[in-house]
């Protein structure tokens, strides 16, 4: 930290009492002043953040859900891109661990200001590993109490996205790492309940099958199911600058979300219920 610069806690948690975590890796939005006076006028905009989600997700404390929520933008470190920063779709265009470019492709960094792998590494160290450490233990703390564990990883993002999908993207896209992060019986009741409103389109492991969170703590046969939703934004919010919130849509998405984490929960305790199958 530089001296005099505000310090902001990497995430803001709050412990909940029920077998279902939700994650918000990329609804932060500080830059500190020591990272931002290298950046861009297009990076200070923070277009690429996962907007409102918070606001969207207003009823996590009724369901007494645990939650956790990133404070610092994407732009500084992103918390769904491995530490390695391997490419999680092979083949297709997306951006990296510390992003040097937007998803419009317009540079985040001035002339020579990207950071450099010890930067990165730093990056890593004081909001990466924090944010993982912190969830990591939910997760370990609600198997234990429970037996089982969801995760919900809450997205959303631009509903046209040249850059990585054609056309206009589904409204819910539900990821399960191809049916490897969940047990398919809770992928297929989520899957199910939002093809039932005929209003909004919904994919399951389509363009977005799920990120790094999803991809790591989903182990189905550890009692850990993991879930990613990304959301078209248009469906909640103004997708230009500057991004509000709108409520009137908000209204109508936030029952169909309660919903889908409601089938979550039921599932997840049913699961807690059931005696473990005997072997021979």
């Amino acid at each position: 930290m530089i001296y005099g610069e505000r310090s902001v806690p990497p995430y803001r948690f709050r412990q909940g009492s029920v077998p279902l975590v939700v994650s918000m890796p990329h609804s932060g939005t500080w830059i500190p002043p020591s990272l931002s006076r290298d950046m861009t006028d297009a990076a200070l905009l923070r277009a690429d953040t996962d907007w409102h989600l918070p606001r969207l997700y207003d009823f996590l404390g009724e369901l007494g859900a645990s939650v956790i929520v990133a404070t610092h933008s994407r732009y500084v470190v992103d918390l769904n891109r491995p530490p390695d920063d391997a490419n999680l779709y092979p083949g297709k265009d997306t951006t990296s661990l510390c992003p040097i470019d937007t998803f419009g492709k317009e540079p985040i960094y001035l002339a020579g200001r990207a950071p450099k792998p010890e930067a990165i590494r730093v990056r890593v160290d004081r909001h990466w590993a924090p944010y993982h450490r912190r969830l990591a233990g939910e997760l370990a703390r609600v198997r234990k109490e429970h037996g089982v564990a969801v995760l919900w990883d809450a997205h959303s993002i631009v509903s046209v996205a040249p850059r990585f999908f054609e056309g206009r993207l589904a409204d819910f896209n539900l990821g399960t790492c191809g049916g490897t992060s969940c047990g398919s019986a809770l992928a297929g009741r989520l899957d199910s309940a939002l093809g039932s409103h005929r209003a909004w389109r919904s994919v399951l492991d389509g363009r977005f099958k799920g990120g790094h969170i999803t991809r790591r703590y989903g182990r189905p046969a550890e009692d850990i199911h993991a879930v990613q939703m990304e959301m078209a934004q248009a469906t909640y919010m103004d997708e230009k600058s500057p991004f509000t919130f709108r409520e009137d849509l908000a209204a109508r998405i936030r029952p169909i979300l309660k919903e889908q984490l409601g089938i979550a929960l039921d599932w997840a305790r049913a699961q807690a219920r059931t005696p473990p199958a005997k072997t021979a």
